[in-house]
């Protein structure tokens, strides 16, 4: 597992999961520029995983962590076991953020409660501005309604 640089990530101590990644171009220093794919359960909702997908920067700059990594993702999350809650949860909240790059720009993931369908939504996006719009990202998970989801 691998540690996210010490940014708030599905809480204080979660840790992303590397499900995998592919070359997108190769560098002849350092590392190859990437899309890589982790995996993050949300730690107030058991039994979902966010699946997100990301370009990672090779090359000196990037094998060193001063590289800025592009503010375009995707999100896909799933039910993975059970959906439970151990205690209500926000309406809106962010659940995940990380840093893409050694000034302002961050990754962050949103969970909105759909409470009309019974339905969690989780949103990506980064806060850096592309042509005045942030790049974005969205999913669902429908909670079974024998299962209203608990809100604060």
């Amino acid at each position: 597992m691998m540690m996210l640089m010490g940014f708030g990530l599905f809480g204080a101590n979660a840790q992303a999961q590397k499900v995998g990644s592919v070359d997108t171009a190769f560098i002849l220093i350092g590392p190859d520029h990437k899309i890589v794919v982790e995996a993050y359960d949300d730690p107030k909702v058991k039994g979902v995983t966010c699946y997100v997908s990301r370009a990672k920067t090779g090359g000196i700059k990037g094998g060193l962590g001063l590289a800025e990594d592009k503010a375009e993702a995707s999100i896909a999350c799933r039910q993975v076991g059970p959906i439970s809650f151990e205690k209500p949860i926000k309406q809106q909240e962010e659940v995940f953020n990380q840093s893409l790059s050694i000034l302002f720009k961050k990754l962050r993931i949103v969970r909105m409660v759909d409470a009309e369908r019974n339905t969690l939504v989780y949103l990506t996006y980064s806060d850096k501005l592309i042509d005045g719009s942030p790049q974005n990202s969205v999913t669902a998970v429908p909670v079974d309604r024998a299962i209203p989801i608990p809100l604060k």
